[in-house]
C-alpha cells in the first residue's frame, strides 16, 4: 500500500492558518489597530471601502520598520513580541505583527509602506496570495500604512460567506470601537466609503465612551473604582432604567485588551437584580488590571476569551462593586437603620410652633357588659338555621338532579381558570390553552398576512415621538428606513443620537416602538433572520405582544370559545410568536389515574 500523509504546500498551510485568525473583514481591522497601538502610535486613521471587501487600510505614526522587518513580518511564525515559552505567559501588548500579516497576506493583497523616523526614505512592499510581487523605496511619512485589497479573492467560497454588507460594516465598527475605547489618549478617525464615521481627539475614558456612542450616554453612567490585592477594577456601569432588550453597550477590558465572559457579565447582571427585569441588560464598560501571570490569554486565536487564576474571587469583587456604585449614587434603594424618616415633619410645618396635645378622657366607671341593648352570644347563632338551603324531600326529584339541571341553563363549552388558562374538553380528553400566548399566536399570524400584502394602515400620533439611540444604532436605522416606512412607520427627524416619528403601524402601542426598534438592529446586525423578512416578521411579533390578551384578564364565555376556535384554525396553534407553548392536553387515562 502506498504512504497516504504529506506535507501540505505552503500556499494551502498559510490559507489554513490565516481561517483561525481571519474570519471575516473585521478581523483584519482588529489584527491592523492592534498592530498600530503596538508600533506606539497616538494617530490611527482606519479607512474601508465595501464593508471592508474592497479595501481595509490602516495608517499609523508609530515607529515604522526596517527594510529587513517589513519584509520579515509577512513569514509565518515571525513576530517582535516573544523570545522564549515564558513570554506566552507576561503578555503586554496586543498585536502579533508578523503573524497577522502572514495571515492576512494569504487570504488578500496586500501593500505595505513604512518608515522608521531616522530613515529617508522607507520601504513598500506588494503581496498577493503570500507572495511578494514587488520592493522597492519609497518616500513616505513615519509610520507604516497597510493596504489590504480584495480580501479572500483567492478564496471564492469564504468570501461567498460574508453577510450583508450592513452586518459586516457593524462589526467592524465594533471591533473598532473596542479598540478606541481601551485607548482614549489616541487619535482615531475612521471613514467608510469616503463617508466619515467617527474623528475621535485624545481625551479621557468618559469622554470617550461619549463621542463613541452620543451625548445622550453622559446621564446614563455610574463610575465604578475598586482596589484589591489581584485586581484594579474602574469605568462605568449605566443606571437601571437604561437597561435593554438587548446586549450593546457591554464591555470587558482586562489589561487594555477587550475579552468576553459570560461569568463576569453573569456577576455585573447579579448586582441589577431587583433593578431591571430578567430580560434587560445593563450597559457596562470596566477595565480590569490584573497580573499578566495570573491570566491565559491564549485559549482562543483572536485572544478575546481569557482565563482567570482565581476566577470566583474576581466574580465575588465585580458583584460588591458595582452593588456598591448603584447604592452610592442612589441607583439602588439604601436602608439606614438609623433614622426613621416616618418621624420626619414635613416641610412646611417645619419652622412652625408645635400645637398643643390633644386632651384624652377616660370614663372609668364604664363597663360594656352592663349595657341592656348588647345582644348577648347566644342570639348571634339563633337565626344560623334561616341561611341553611331547604332542600324538598316530598317532590320526588332528587337534590343531585336539581343540581345539574340548574347548571344546564349556564353551561359553557370553555372554562376560565385563575384568568389565565382556558379549559376546554376535546375527544380524548381536556385541552389547558394559556390566553395570552394563545391570542399573541392568532394575531401574530394575522398581522404578518396585512404587513406581507402591506395592507396595515399607519396611525398619527398626536404628539410626536422621540426614541434616543446612539451613532452605531442610527447607521443601522437608516438602511432600515425605506422597509420601515412600507411597514407603516412615519419618520420626521433622524439625527446621529435620536430620531422622532410623527406615525406609527396601527395597532403598536408606543410603549413598544424602543424595544421593537432594538431588537430589528440586532437581527440586521447579526443577519439572525433573512432580510426580507426581518422587519416583517419583528413587526407582527411586536404587535401581537402589544395587543394580546393578557394573563390576569377576565374573558367572557363567547370569547373563549372564539379565541380556542381561532387558535387551532392558525397555521401552527402549538406554539407562540416567542417560541413558548400555547396550550397542553391531559387524557382521560391521566384523569383515571389520579382518580
Amino acid at each position: 500500500m502506498s504512504d497516504v500523509i504529506q506535507l501540505l504546500p505552503e500556499h494551502v498551510a498559510n490559507q489554513i492558518a490565516a481561517g483561525e485568525v481571519v474570519q471575516r473583514p473585521s478581523s483584519v481591522v482588529k489584527e491592523l489597530l492592534e498592530n498600530a497601538l503596538d508600533a506606539g502610535a497616538d494617530h490611527i486613521k482606519l479607512l474601508f471601502k465595501d464593508a471592508g471587501k474592497t479595501l481595509i487600510q490602516v495608517i499609523d505614526n508609530g515607529k515604522g520598520m526596517s527594510q529587513t522587518d517589513a519584509r520579515m513580518c509577512f513569514e509565518r511564525h515571525a513576530t517582535s513580541k516573544i523570545k522564549k515559552t515564558e513570554d506566552l505567559f507576561h503578555i503586554q501588548t496586543k498585536g502579533f505583527r508578523g503573524e497577522a500579516l502572514a495571515s492576512i497576506a494569504a487570504v488578500a493583497q496586500v501593500e505595505l509602506k513604512t518608515k522608521q523616523p531616522e530613515e529617508e526614505l522607507g520601504v513598500k512592499i506588494n503581496i498577493e496570495g503570500s507572495k511578494v510581487t514587488a520592493q522597492e523605496p519609497v518616500a513616505t511619512t513615519q509610520g507604516t500604512s497597510i493596504a489590504v485589497k480584495n480580501l479572500f479573492y483567492n478564496i471564492p467560497a469564504r468570501r461567498n460567506f460574508l453577510k450583508s454588507d450592513t452586518s459586516e460594516t457593524r462589526h467592524i465598527i465594533n471591533e473598532f470601537q473596542r479598540v478606541a475605547l481601551s485607548n482614549p489618549n489616541v487619535h482615531f478617525f475612521v471613514q467608510h466609503n469616503d463617508m466619515e464615521l467617527y474623528n475621535l481627539p485624545v481625551t479621557n475614558l468618559k469622554k470617550r465612551i461619549v463621542d463613541v456612542f452620543g451625548t445622550k450616554i453622559n446621564e446614563k453612567l455610574v463610575p465604578i473604582q475598586e482596589k484589591t490585592g489581584f485586581v484594579n477594577i474602574s469605568g462605568f456601569v449605566a443606571k437601571s432604567e437604561y437597561a435593554k432588550k438587548t446586549r450593546g453597550e457591554q464591555f470587558f477590558f482586562v489589561n487594555g485588551r477587550y475579552v468576553r465572559s459570560d461569568y463576569l457579565n453573569h456577576a455585573v447582571k447579579k448586582a441589577y437584580e431587583g433593578l431591571i427585569a430578567q430580560d434587560r441588560h445593563p450597559g457596562y464598560f470596566l477595565f480590569l488590571n490584573v497580573d499578566p501571570s495570573s491570566i491565559d490569554i491564549n485559549i482562543h486565536p483572536t485572544k478575546t476569551e481569557i482565563k482567570f487564576e482565581n476566577e470566583s474571587d474576581l466574580y465575588a469583587v465585580i458583584y460588591a462593586t458595582v452593588k456598591r456604585s448603584l447604592g452610592q449614587y442612589q441607583v439602588a434603594p439604601v436602608l439606614d437603620f438609623e433614622h426613621d424618616s416616618g418621624l420626619d415633619l414635613p416641610y412646611e410645618y417645619k419652622d412652625k410652633l408645635p400645637h398643643k396635645e390633644p386632651e384624652i378622657k377616660v370614663d372609668r366607671s364604664y363597663n360594656p357588659f352592663k349595657d341592656k341593648n348588647q345582644p348577648s352570644w347566644e342570639a348571634l347563632y339563633t337565626d344560623i338555621k334561616d341561611d341553611i338551603p331547604d332542600f324538598p324531600h316530598d317532590d320526588g326529584v332528587s337534590h343531585e338532579k336539581r343540581l345539574f339541571e340548574s347548571h344546564e341553563t349556564n353551561y359553557h363549552k370553555t372554562q376560565q381558570i385563575q384568568n389565565k388558562y382556558i379549559l376546554s374538553t376535546i375527544k380524548s380528553g381536556l385541552v389547558l390553552i394559556h390566553q395570552n400566548r394563545a391570542h399573541q399566536r392568532i394575531l401574530y399570524e394575522d398581522f404578518l398576512l396585512k404587513l406581507s400584502d402591506g395592507d396595515l394602515q399607519s396611525q398619527q400620533l398626536l404628539f410626536p415621538l422621540q426614541i434616543d439611540f446612539n451613532q452605531n444604532e442610527i447607521t443601522v436605522l437608516k438602511t432600515l428606513v425605506e422597509d420601515l416606512m412600507h411597514a407603516g412607520f412615519t419618520f420626521e427627524t433622524i439625527q446621529k443620537d435620536h430620531i422622532i416619528l410623527g406615525g406609527l403601524p396601527e395597532g403598536l402601542n408606543e410603549t413598544m416602538v424602543q424595544e421593537f426598534l432594538e431588537i430589528l438592529i440586532q437581527s440586521t446586525e447579526e443577519d439572525t433572520v433573512a432580510e426580507d423578512l426581518s422587519i416583517v416578521n419583528t413587526l407582527a411579533k411586536l404587535l401581537a405582544k402589544s395587543a394580546a390578551i393578557k394573563v390576569g384578564q377576565n374573558i367572557e364565555p363567547k370569547a373563549q370559545e372564539a379565541l380556542v376556535d381561532n387558535l387551532f384554525n392558525c397555521k401552527e396553534p402549538h406554539i407562540s410568536p416567542f417560541g413558548k407553548p400555547c396550550f397542553t392536553t391531559i387524557t382521560i387515562d391521566e384523569i383515571d389515574k389520579r382518580l
